[in-house]
């Protein structure tokens, strides 16, 4: 047992100091966790208390569904054991506002039944010192994170109305620049926008996207933020409202509210509007711009469809690239050409790897069950599972996930019509990944 008199030193009741800001991305010197903590262990003088440990989540919201914070966490499961990681004794919680311990119901809720899970704590802040035990403390906290949630909402709503007012009147988008334009995001970068120019015109023309991105490869072309192109990506970047000068915002086409007419942007233009409308007319609704993207609205009414081949996500290119480095790319299962092969599976990254659908299954099962190692070898009764027909195609899915973490496939020799099967080169899962039950017998 912890011996309280001995950690009240002078008659000082111990507590642990709770520090929470949402955001640190201008200084980044975390100058406001920091004094929230001086003002904290003033607090904490001025009513008898002494801070004996200190939870900080700088730069952490507390207002997100699912926000992580790990402090916070630390300092729960501290006050349900009674004691801190360094054996002190916490008798009370000081803080500068309710606000920064608790956003939502689900913390509140948390944080009272830590602190007065032991008899005799405090809730201290710069206001005096609460009883958390009694209906008005009690009050006082539920009333604080009414007030929170009100304040939540209405600063969303003034930050849905400035980006709205700011999309309005045609100012670009924040973030990393766009490709084709240059750090203001106004002026043109003269390069990409003549690539985006040349690309526009060779997707009217009739060209394959992945052979507009397999040439921005050769080219040495990368985007704003290193990665290099791919058919999703050129694709984005010519349908963009923003090449023909037109504002979107939320994958939604910004209207002039007096006239309906589209929104102009303060940046330049690189193709017209109407060369704009063209290239979009050449894709499927599900691949334009106005479609994809984490706040845009999705097609409705139809449900992605389940995999219907073993491979599929699992097979990684493995086709060098001009720089020496290697793809990597997932390949997906596609129709092909002939009885031997329906389909195969290629790269959409590079285009510079491809392999028969069928001999590339073949090869799986194989490595799984002829070259597995000791501490991922399968039972006698999946094997003859598989082999019955039983099974599905997600089932079977499953279990090479749990043997393999990808496979590595080499491109092949244009011309020979020799099935080599050390082309499907496998990465094993860790040998401490713990076996499903489902595969244990």
């Amino acid at each position: 047992m912890i011996d309280l008199a001995v950690h009240r030193k002078s008659g000082m009741t111990p507590v642990v100091s709770y520090a929470r800001t949402s955001e640190d991305f201008r200084q980044r010197d975390g100058h406001g966790v920091r004094h929230q903590l001086r003002i904290n262990e003033r607090s904490a003088h001025q009513y008898g208390c002494r801070v004996v440990a200190e939870y900080v989540d700088n730069g952490r919201s507390a207002s997100k569904e699912g926000a992580s914070r790990p402090a916070f966490d630390r300092m729960i499961e501290d006050l349900s054991r009674g004691y801190t990681a360094a054996w002190e004794p916490i008798e009370g919680v000081v803080c500068v506002a309710d606000d920064r311990l608790y956003r939502r119901p689900e913390d509140l809720a948390r944080f009272f039944a830590a602190l007065t899970s032991r008899p005799g704590r405090i809730h201290v802040d710069p206001q005096g010192v609460r009883d958390p035990y009694s209906q008005q403390g009690l009050l006082k906290a539920v009333q604080s994170l009414e007030e929170a949630v009100a304040e939540t909402r209405n600063r969303s709503r003034r930050v849905s109305d400035w980006h709205w007012v700011r999309a309005i009147e045609g100012v670009p988008h924040s973030g990393p620049r766009p490709f084709g334009w240059q750090e203001d995001r106004i002026t043109r970068h003269t390069d990409e926008a003549t690539l985006i120019e040349q690309a526009i015109a060779d997707r009217i023309g009739g060209k394959a996207v992945r052979a507009i991105a397999r040439d921005c490869c050769d080219l040495g072309v990368t985007g704003t933020r290193g990665g290099r192109p791919n058919a999703q990506t050129v694709t984005q970047i010519i349908t963009a409202p923003r090449v023909c000068g037109y504002r979107a915002s939320r994958g939604e086409l910004l209207t002039v509210p007096e006239t309906g007419e589209p929104v102009v942007g303060r940046w330049e233009p690189i193709v017209t509007p109407d060369r704009w409308q063209s290239v979009c007319a050449t894709f499927s609704p599900g691949s334009l711009y106005m479609h994809r993207g984490s706040g845009t609205p999705r097609l409705t009414g139809q449900r992605a469809a389940a995999p219907s081949r073993i491979a599929g996500g699992l097979l990684r290119c493995g086709a060098a690239r001009h720089d020496g480095t290697v793809c990597r790319g997932a390949l997906s299962a596609q129709k092909g050409r002939s009885r031997r092969s329906p389909y195969v599976y290629s790269c959409r990254s590079c285009g510079r790897c491809s392999i028969s659908g069928p001999l590339a299954d073949q090869a799986l099962e194989r490595i799984v069950f002829s070259e597995a190692p000791a501490h991922l070898r399968l039972p006698d009764s999946v094997r003859k599972r598989w082999h019955s027909g039983e099974m599905e195609v997600e089932e079977k899915r499953r279990i090479l996930a749990f043997v393999l973490t990808a496979c590595l496939v080499r491109p092949g020799v244009k011309g020979n019509p020799v099935w080599d099967p050390s082309r499907v080169q496998p990465v094993w899962q860790c040998a401490d990944r713990a076996r499903p039950a489902e595969m244990a017998g």
